[in-house]
């Protein structure tokens, strides 16, 4: 009999960060700066094109230190590599976690029960560049023989919300042959208010279900077809304006889709990182196959970054472990992400998935109760609206919130002044939520502003920022196929290495299937 293994709280790492949490709990970020002129210099990293700076966040080097011993005690390296080279990492499903074979640009093989996928990874880009050239150049055309002009994508989890969100991130980048559009939501008025926008004679629809029985896609992808049939589509032309991502290529020919029409999904990619595979059609479709293909060089760079290099600079593993010291050592229920780039609008939607998702569980991987915090609440949206909304609680509500900054050095549409403003308040946000504002330097203010001594001292109280509230900055030159494909790698990364800490199975989704059943029960 296997021995017990040691709970995650009885650790003496994890007892070492107890008692640094207690000794930093009066510690503000204004004397760790004041202390150290180095601190902004020593707590900064960098992989795959993307910057990280994580001084501004309630640690030392001792902390930092116990954050990756504790790392190593549950074995996180031995946990990547065993992610890496193929082993059965979804434990509950007994199968491998291999999204990174899919944006696998090297020569190794990757290994799943001895066999070497890559050679159909390989095949399926093959097809997709074939697909999407003929499509883009004219050369499938619809059942009239006009060019295509639309492409409807019909998924919801991970076949909707990464597919969405690389096709709306890298729109600079659209060839301009084609327009894009994503149904995800069993409402009705969802998959109607598309259909109203397009022609049946040059719609492309991608039924995007790795068991073709997801009730939301197929009820919409049936809608689809009845609209398609009833506006001038015959049964025979279904096969040329319907194409299927799917693991269950018989229920998609049952559909109706040519087996030739049918591109693969493999039962070791988990929905929600699955966009690197044939579910990036749309990506593809919108933006050609060559920046579909930068998209997973950059995904494989970070892949690279997060297998080699030593975990006090890898990128994932410092931001995971930050987390990791917020969530269980300082009490945070939520994480906020902030993009600072009108393209990246849908990032935290995605990411939602991703983590919470991901390491949404409440038992360790052979079955034991948890009695710590696991996954916390992923929200976010886009700066600098959010500053008009909900940054006041950031900056003086009760809760700490940890929060990641992510901006572009440069934009894709330098109008006039806006990027320079728009860098400008993202940096500004951080060195304010970090610093804050004391009741002397409110009352100084307001004396200047020519307000009584008694006015101010009433009114000083209310404009008092206390502080001490953790950030990471992420920073890139400009948001490309290339670091677009590195963030949203990290955050997979991350979201790996925070369930191998709290000994979750970060692949398995059962709370998901739950709900389906009692759905169709209903």
């Amino acid at each position: 009999m296997a021995p017990t293994p040691v709970p995650l709280t009885s650790r003496p790492q994890w007892q070492a960060l107890t008692e640094l949490q207690r000794s930093l709990a009066t510690c503000h970020m204004r004397d760790l700066f004041g202390q150290d002129p180095d601190r902004a210099q020593r707590f900064f990293a960098e992989g795959a094109g993307l910057s990280l700076d994580f001084s501004k966040n309630r640690i030392t080097d001792e902390v930092l230190s116990a954050l990756m011993a504790l790392a190593r005690a549950c074995d996180l390296p031995g946990r990547t590599e065993a992610m890496f080279l193929g082993e059965q990492v979804n434990e509950t499903e007994k199968r491998p976690a291999l999204h990174t074979a899919l944006r696998n640009t090297g020569a190794d093989p990757v290994l799943v029960d001895g066999r070497d996928v890559m050679p159909e990874v390989q095949e399926t880009l093959a097809r997709m560049d074939t697909f999407t050239r003929d499509v883009i150049t004219g050369h499938r055309s619809g059942f009239t023989g006009k060019r295509f002009t639309d492409v409807v994508s019909i998924g919801i989890g991970g076949s909707y919300l990464g597919p969405r969100l690389v096709s709306e991130a890298l729109l600079p980048y659209h060839h301009g042959q084609l327009r894009g559009h994503f149904v995800a939501n069993i409402d009705g008025s969802d998959i109607t208010e598309v259909l109203n926008r397009v022609n049946p004679e040059t719609t492309l629809f991608l039924v995007q279900s790795k068991s073709f029985r997801t009730q939301e896609t197929l009820e919409n992808s049936r809608v689809a077809r009845d609209w398609f049939l009833a506006n001038g589509g015959a049964e025979r032309d279904i096969a040329g304006h319907f194409v299927a991502v799917t693991a269950n290529a018989s229920e998609a020919g049952r559909f109706g889709i040519r087996t030739d029409n049918v591109f693969p999904m493999w039962d070791w990619v988990g929905g929600r990182y699955s966009l690197w595979s044939a579910i990036g059609l749309p990506i593809a479709l919108l933006v050609g196959m060559d920046q579909f293909r930068a998209l997973l060089a950059g995904a494989h760079d970070m892949d690279l970054h997060f297998r080699h290099t030593p975990l006090e600079r890898n990128l994932p593993v410092l931001m995971a472990m930050l987390g990791v010291w917020y969530s269980n050592f300082w009490g945070a229920d939520t994480h906020a992400i902030l993009p600072y780039d009108h393209y990246l609008e849908s990032l935290p939607s995605h990411l939602q998935q991703l983590d919470m998702e991901s390491n949404g569980k409440c038992v360790t991987r052979d079955g034991r109760a948890i009695s710590y915090q696991t996954g916390p609440v992923i929200w976010g949206g886009v700066g600098a609206n959010g500053q008009h909304a909900y940054h006041q609680l950031l900056h003086q509500g009760t809760r700490l919130i940890p929060a990641d900054f992510i901006i572009p050095l440069r934009s894709h549409n330098p109008v006039g002044e806006h990027h320079a403003s728009l860098f400008a308040n993202c940096l500004s946000q951080t060195r304010a939520l970090m610093a804050g504002k004391t009741e002397a330097e409110a009352l100084e203010e307001l004396a200047a502003e020519g307000m009584s001594a008694g006015e101010a001292a009433e009114l000083a109280p209310h404009k008092v920022i206390p502080g001490n509230k953790p950030s990471n900055t992420l920073v890139m030159d400009k948001l490309t196929p290339h670091t677009l494909g590195a963030l949203i790698a990290l955050y997979e990364h991350r979201t790996f290495v925070q369930g191998v800490i709290w000994d979750v199975d970060s692949f398995d989704q059962w709370g998901v299937e739950l709900g389906k059943q009692m759905g169709k029960e209903i």
